[in-house]
């Protein structure tokens, strides 16, 4: 059963179908017939007008080896149904460990070689970031001990259709099996995995349609139809291909789905909007197992929570219909400097736990201008984010300049050294007017003792939101935890409150050894329909977004993972209390995050708890920190991990 993979042979006649006016994709065209369910009851769809009572229903998911586990004989007519796409991958870091998989000429392939490609994204365990999953099995050069699967999926199903995700689906909910979603594996918080799961891996619906007139409401102009699994690189390649522009996610290996879901910012975010504003269609499977079109003429609530309401918890995403512009220029310039005391940041290894890389855009530029003295550092950082306020009442971010690999970071490189790496990307066909706008922050830069130019900005240099394409995606697994805030534009208004707020964030790089990474935005515009959606009301209000980055080490015990949750939330709590009422972006959030109720979703979250409640009353699709998750707790005794059954609190 080790490795199930087949082709689906063919395709069969659409039935039991919902669907309201979206468009389909061929991929959506192929779904689950009642043939399909005459030769495996097993995947009958569900009707939430005739769900048992929650008290009614089991303690637990099932597990491996419990008596409620399906048999060998059900994986493998569920495979049949499924056409040989389900599969029962093993982690590929096993190469590392020692046993019967142990290939030392491959571990140190995947170690030095696997991040410069797109192998990790097309993994269908591997996520990111692997400490949910227990750090049993990390990617390392000699590990000790065995490679544990931990939080990762039992079984996964490589969803091509959305007949594979129909069947997974029903499956999944009439055997009491706990149920993930994985796209591309970018995921810091673990809700892309879980132990004794079955997964429906949707990385592979990567369909893409230009709309040159598409009307709908109060819509009417170009658009486009996108796969759920479309990439952020991918997507600025159609963007290029087509010449056009998208609200698209700045880092190249964010799927689409589960980005959109979670409110989802980018470099436009301050004149277009967020992710989740641009949509004006979805389609989905439900937990009911029913394909259908939500859009705001049709199942109008369930349109309304898919956008910013979170992913993994309403529905199966399979593809959207977003808003596309006119083809989009702007200008800007980076901001680098640095601490005395950190020579070679090129080749740093240094204390700081994140892994220094320059061509992956974590370490700051080799030619980042070092030599400041430390008050200076600090009041230059303070001054380049407060300046943000001014870049994106222009529809600007401050980030990092479109092209630029080095975000907004703030570095502790060890030894009291630190760096700061920013942006200024404003959309303009006015180069001039963006110096103009600039000069002064480097000016005042400049009279702190800081030796940063401004280059000469004209029209010749204006480039391209979308460039060229011809962008490719890679990625590594890094260990990485994220604990987000949303600062809201009245911290930056006076000047005693942002004192108070920069101190904080201050603290947790200067005394906690924690990396910052920071965006300045205004999502404040959000167009028809997007300013009726479940996102949280805290984005509208918010100035920049903020977070405390870690790199969990190998091999912590859950006594020391605890320990060191309790570091970083001394710091994160300062920032809760410079920011009362606000709230943080689930997608970079920490999934412990006390409070998270308030802190995702906002006062949308009673209705979106209601909805839940109606359309998913098995609870079907769980991921923590998503609506409703509340009712269910992982059994494990690593904090916040995957790697344990899922059971009912209480």
């Amino acid at each position: 059963m080790k490795g199930l993979h087949a082709a689906f042979a063919g395709a069969v006649l659409p039935a039991l179908v919902s669907v309201g006016l979206g468009e389909l994709f061929p991929f959506e065209e192929d779904q689950l017939s009642s043939s399909d369910i005459d030769t495996n009851p097993a995947i009958s769809f569900g009707d939430v007008s005739d769900a048992p009572a929650p008290d009614t229903l089991p303690q637990c998911r099932g597990w491996p080896g419990s008596e409620d586990w399906p048999s060998e004989t059900e994986w493998q007519q569920f495979n049949s149904s499924l056409g040989g796409a389900l599969l029962r991958p093993t982690p590929p870091q096993e190469a590392c460990y020692p046993g019967p998989q142990q290939n030392l000429t491959q571990c140190q392939w995947l170690s030095t070689q696997a991040g410069r490609t797109h192998f990790w994204l097309d993994d269908p365990l591997t996520t990111l970031t692997s400490w949910p999953q227990g750090s049993s099995c990390t990617l390392q050069g000699n590990p000790q001990g065995v490679c544990e699967k931990g939080g990762w999926p039992e079984y996964v199903v490589r969803a091509t259709t959305v007949k594979h995700i129909q069947a997974a689906v029903n499956f999944a909910r009439n055997k009491n099996l706990r149920l993930v979603i994985k796209n591309t594996g970018h995921d810091f918080g673990g809700r892309s995995m879980g132990a004794g799961s079955l997964s429906i891996w949707v990385h592979n619906l990567k369909s893409f349609e230009f709309l040159p007139s598409y009307t709908i409401g109060n819509y009417s102009g170009a658009a486009v139809h996108a796969g759920t699994g479309i990439e952020s690189w991918e997507m600025f390649n159609h963007m290029a291909a087509n010449n056009i522009t998208i609200v698209a996610p700045g880092g190249g290996t964010v799927g689409l789905g589960g980005w959109l879901s979670v409110a989802g910012h980018g470099i436009l975010t301050s004149k277009y909007g967020l992710g989740a504003d641009q949509v004006l269609s979805i389609n989905l499977v439900t937990p009911e197992g029913k394909f259908l079109t939500a859009d705001p003429f049709n199942n109008e609530e369930m349109f309304w929570a898919l956008r910013g309401g979170g992913g993994s918890t309403f529905g199966v995403i399979t593809s959207v219909i977003m808003k596309a512009y006119p083809p989009i220029s702007t200008a800007g310039a980076s901001v680098n400097f640095g601490l005395t005391g950190f020579n070679n940041p090129s080749n740093a290894s240094g204390t700081y736990p994140l892994p220094i890389r320059v061509n992956d855009g974590i370490a700051p530029p080799s030619n980042s201008n070092f030599g400041v003295n430390g008050p200076a550092f600090w009041d230059g950082v303070s001054l380049t984010y407060r300046y943000c306020k001014k870049v994106v009442e222009l529809g600007g971010t401050c980030f990092r300049f479109v092209k630029s690999p080095h975000s907004s970071y703030i570095y502790p490189l060890g030894n009291n050294s630190f760096a700061f790496t920013s942006g200024q990307t404003i959309p303009t066909d006015n180069a001039p007017a963006v110096t103009t706008l600039l000069q002064p922050l480097y000016s005042q830069l400049n009279a702190l003792g800081i030796p940063v130019t401004l280059p000469r900005l004209t029209n010749a240099s204006l480039r391209l939101y979308a460039g060229v394409g011809g962008r490719t995606g890679a990625a590594s697994p890094v260990n990485t935890r994220y604990r987000s805030r949303l600062f809201p534009a009245r911290n930056f208004e006076d000047d005693a409150l942002w004192n108070k707020t920069f101190s904080a964030i201050r603290a947790g790089v200067e005394e906690g050894n924690l990396l910052f990474h920071g965006w300045g935005y205004a999502p404040t515009v959000a167009g028809w329909p997007g300013a009726t959606s479940a996102v949280n009301p805290a984005w509208r209000e918010a100035a920049l977004a903020g977070a405390l980055m870690e790199v969990i080490p190998a091999g912590l015990t859950p006594s020391e993972a605890k320990a060191l949750d309790e570091h970083t939330y001394k710091y994160t709590d300062a920032w809760k209390e410079v920011t009362p009422g606000s709230g943080a972006y689930m997608n970079e959030g920490d999934p412990a995050e006390k409070g998270w109720q308030w802190s995702f979703y906002g006062s949308n979250y009673r209705r979106l708890l209601r909805i839940k409640r109606r359309v998913d009353p098995w609870g079907v699709f769980w991921a923590r920190t998503t609506v409703g998750s509340e009712a269910w707790e992982v059994v494990t005794d690593y904090p916040a991990g995957q790697n344990g059954r899922l059971c009912r609190v209480g």
